[in-house]
């Protein structure tokens, strides 16, 4: 039996159709889809979501903002949801590339529908095509091609029989997933085919916990029993697989140490005895101090991110081992690691299994402890209010911290918060931190705070964003208005790249275009400070906008802002040189090898210094996997 519809109405009934399973719970994968419409889909995807209306449909302003959204929703679901998002070809399409490229890096499942050129050619050149005298099969979308897990154009109806369980396998996968493209060219989306009916049967897709290999585990085990100084780095893996409880009976059965990366914070609660908070360039004095001398490193579902190393400069235990549990075996092999290729959960619970009388030695645990301390009580003190006007960013995290609910949700991405929050959150969840560090988009905080309420609309979701990425895409504070979403947008404004400004300062450079100044008489940016209203800005998006000029003020106002059925922006000033200090880590900037100006002469020393203490990881003589 067949059932004759269009391709783009088969495609909506058939990712509607789709489901997943782990551990015997069982939920419909696709939340909805996300788009804005164009020539190149509005005829046909568009018409096919306006056949089937139980599909929700949530437009957005902006192509890139739909996919942060859908990013932020299938991490607040563990991977077991996702959104497709579907637009035009042309700019349209290219506005998702970037989106694209932060599912793949984070390894989270987004489903990418961008329209495309005419498959029958005939009326080329078409609005927005980009030409190619080498060929007449190519176009904008094949952009996607280096930053999607799975990309497929589809010229004939019957493609999709074959293509669409394709992009389900990449999608459900817990070691392949990120961004699958299916470029649908716009006389195609509008033919209709013959498809045959088992293809809309309802289809459950099973998330596997893959085991790894006993004799793996058993000498992971053996390199544990032999360390002196074990150390546990935490990344998001231990997230995406729920691995958290079996962290924790791992840690409390053994008393190895755990640091977290940036994808991986929460694993352990904050005041969990093992849990010595961040580790990396970002990372905190506790963590960072025993990963310099740790001689066995055990990475659950990271992929050592040079932030996450110190560039290669962390870890300079001259024997230094590591054993990687990971699903994916490219992370898995990083570091001449023994790769124990398989479920981070899984794993987790094997290794414990047959560490059942191992302890770290006493004396190791009490440091352990006398690190956390002196950690806790920096973190007090970074926290306390300070007296200043403007605030410190610090003291605003810290109100933030105290006044979330203890479901909530915190958000970030770029700029000088996610350093700032990664070593002073106190997460005592694993889902309330939620920062994307991994391609570090700006622009992300506002979508994803969208994307995280729908898929957990019962949480409270606290948006921390800087200026400088506040404006390059707030406009989907109108999608919120649109679908009465209720989240609170916390702006700091440091007037500019403080981030950015600090970096540049250590460089030799002295903040070099990173404020936010009019062109001065001489020509250059060093004049007044650009009179932007913030406040001004969220209420003509059709959001309540508010200024806190100090900190009981910023805590009156997220308190207001919860009785608010919409979203509030509340603007807190902060000293831009007011930083979080670093904590005994270094990150590889390059700086120029020659230069007129004495302090980039003098960052270039030690820039030569430093890089002398990265590593090659080789693995020891005589044992490998």
């Amino acid at each position: 039996m067949t059932v004759r519809l269009t391709v783009a109405q088969a495609l909506i009934r058939y990712l509607w159709n789709q489901h997943v399973r782990r551990d015997g719970s069982e939920r419909r994968f696709f939340g909805g889809v996300f788009g804005i419409f164009g020539h190149g889909n509005v005829a046909g995807i568009g018409q096919a979501l306006q056949e089937h209306p139980e599909v929700p449909f949530v437009p957005f302003r902006n192509e890139q903002a739909q996919v942060h959204a859908a990013v932020a929703y299938a991490r607040t679901c563990r991977r077991m949801g996702a959104m497709a998002c579907t637009s035009s070809i042309g700019p349209g399409a290219t506005n998702m590339v970037t989106g694209a490229a932060m599912a793949t890096v984070n390894r989270l499942p987004v489903l990418l529908l961008p329209g495309d050129l005419f498959a029958r050619r005939n009326v080329a050149p078409v609005l927005q095509q980009l030409e190619s005298e080498a060929t007449q099969d190519v176009s904008v979308n094949d952009c996607f091609r280096p930053v999607s897990r799975y990309f497929d154009r589809i010229q004939r109806p019957e493609q999709l029989i074959t293509s669409l369980p394709e992009a389900m396998r990449v999608l459900t996968s817990p070691a392949q997933t990120g961004a699958v493209t299916l470029a649908l060219p716009q006389d195609v989306q509008a033919e209709a085919f013959d498809w045959p009916e088992e293809m809309f049967r309802r289809r459950v897709w099973v998330v596997p916990r893959t085991p790894p290999d006993p004799a793996l585990l058993d000498l992971a085990a053996a390199w544990v029993r032999t360390s002196r100084r074990p150390l546990v780095v935490a990344g998001g893996g231990v997230h995406h697989s729920e691995a958290h409880e079996a962290l924790a009976q791992f840690c409390e059965a053994t008393g190895i140490p755990v640091g977290e990366t940036q994808a991986g914070k929460g694993a352990l609660p904050w005041d969990h005895p093992c849990a010595l908070g961040g580790i990396g360039v970002t990372g905190g004095l506790a963590a960072n101090r025993l990963a310099r001398e740790a001689d066995l490193v055990i990475g659950i579902g990271t992929r050592y991110s040079d932030f996450t190393t110190a560039s290669k400069t962390l870890f300079q235990h001259p024997s230094v081992r590591f054993v990687n549990l990971n699903v994916a075996e490219f992370d898995a092999f990083k570091h001449a690691a023994l790769p124990v290729v398989g479920d981070a959960r899984t794993a987790l619970q094997g290794l414990t299994a047959r560490l059942p009388d191992w302890q770290v030695d006493p004396a190791f645990r009490q440091e352990v402890e006398s690190l956390k301390r002196q950690w806790e009580a920096e973190v007090e003190r970074l926290q306390a209010p300070s007296g200043r006007r403007p605030m410190t960013q610090a003291e605003v995290i810290g109100i933030l911290n105290r006044t979330i609910r203890p479901d909530g949700v915190v958000i970030n991405a770029a700029g000088s918060a996610p350093g700032d929050l990664h070593k002073i959150w106190r997460a005592s969840h694993p889902g309330q931190y939620h920062v994307e560090y991994g391609y570090s988009t700006m622009g992300y905080e506002i979508p994803a705070g969208l994307g995280v309420r729908m898929a957990a609309p019962d949480r409270e979701v606290i948006v921390l964003v800087g200026d400088g990425t506040f404006l390059m895409m707030p406009t989907e504070l109108v999608t919120a208005v649109q679908e009465g979403i209720r989240m609170t947008v916390v702006l700091v404004d440091n007037h500019g790249f403080a981030s950015i400004g600090g970096l540049s300062e250590s460089l030799g450079s002295g903040g070099f275009g990173t404020e936010f100044r009019r062109r001065a008489p001489n020509g250059t940016l060093s004049g007044d400070r650009l009179p932007i209203d913030y406040v001004a800005i969220a209420r003509g998006l059709g959001v309540h906008g508010v200024r806190a000029e100090d900190g009981e003020a910023l805590a009156r106002e997220i308190e207001a802002a919860r009785e608010r059925p919409g979203t509030t922006v509340i603007v807190v000033e902060c000293d831009r040189e007011a930083r979080v200090p670093g904590y005994e880590a270094w990150w590889d900037v390059q700086v120029a090898e020659v230069s007129t100006m004495e302090p980039v002469v003098q960052a270039r020393r030690t820039w030569v210094e430093n890089a002398r203490q990265e590593r090659h990881f080789h693995g020891p003589e005589g044992e490998s996997a």
